[in-house]
């Protein structure tokens, strides 16, 4: 007679490894947060930064979280996590503080658009600004429906 335990086998789906962290979800979203991320920090930095204060530290954000997702990235690529779900947590967490970070430098980038749009160099710079925006407040969404994706996972 068989005896019938407790199941060995996890309930909690399995972290991705190699090229399937491009089709699960929310680990697919870390490449277009790194490229928009990567866009953000291009079109800031095309700017010439008249805002320094303003645009130094949306510029500190992009570069920083582009830099952290990238190494996050590679490590679910050459599969470092070995399933653990430490590595849920620690997902979890660094997307939940960097949306509120990209967050916080998307609104700084607003205001230096609207700032922008009287400079002498208004035309350029003012378009230079919308775009960085309009990335920076994506990026922002991405890194929050990541976070919120591994919460609800």
């Amino acid at each position: 007679m068989a005896s019938v335990g407790p199941s060995t086998a996890s309930t909690q789906p399995a972290l991705p490894s190699g090229p399937a962290v491009f089709k699960t979800i929310p680990y697919a979203f870390i490449l277009p947060e790194i490229i928009c991320g990567t866009w953000v920090w291009i079109f800031v930095a095309a700017t010439s930064v008249s805002l320094p204060l303003l645009q130094g530290w949306v510029m500190y954000v992009s570069l920083t979280s582009c830099l952290i997702s990238l190494l996050l990235l590679l490590s679910y690529l050459l599969g470092f996590h070995k399933n653990s779900e430490n590595w849920k947590v620690l997902d979890s967490l660094y997307h939940g503080a960097t949306a509120i970070l990209y967050l916080s430098a998307a609104v700084l980038q607003a205001n230096a658009t609207i700032t922008s749009e009287f400079s002498p160099n208004s035309p350029l710079y003012y378009q230079l600004n919308c775009v960085a925006s309009f990335f920076a407040f994506l990026t922002a969404f991405l890194y929050i429906l990541h976070a919120f994706s591994i919460y609800y996972q």
